[in-house]
């Protein structure tokens, strides 16, 4: 069964999706929302976001995990579309300790220069 189009009223990302807040949109399927990052940390900083509410990957069922899967494939969608093949990172946060800053899944594209080994 599907999550797609459960949203929560009082979530961000959930009012970008329903375009209640505005945002310079990148790519959009069925599943899939994702938006340029409004403070971003690289040259390409893209949020993905699925088009349910769920809070973060600690979050995952087996019934949204279809779903999930369908983030992950955008995300190389979207690296096509923006034609990132010098290589992105991908970077999502679970939970507060972890620098999750708004609870709703979340993958951060990164990209458009030199990356080191560590994290960021």
């Amino acid at each position: 069964m599907s999550n797609i189009g459960k949203f929560q009223d009082d979530c961000i990302f959930c009012k970008i999706i329903k375009g209640e807040i505005p945002s310079t949109k990148v790519y959009e399927d069925e599943t899939v929302y994702a938006f340029r990052d409004i403070n971003p940390q690289m040259p390409v900083h893209i949020l993905v976001v699925p088009k349910f509410h769920i809070r973060s990957l600690a979050e995952v069922t087996e019934d949204n995990a279809g779903d999930v899967g369908k983030v992950l494939f955008a995300i190389k969608k979207i690296a096509e579309q923006e034609k990132l093949d010098k290589g992105f990172r991908v970077i999502t946060n679970a939970g507060k300790e972890a620098g999750q800053t708004v609870d709703h899944l979340h993958f951060h594209i990164l990209a458009g220069r030199q990356m080191g080994e560590g994290l960021v």
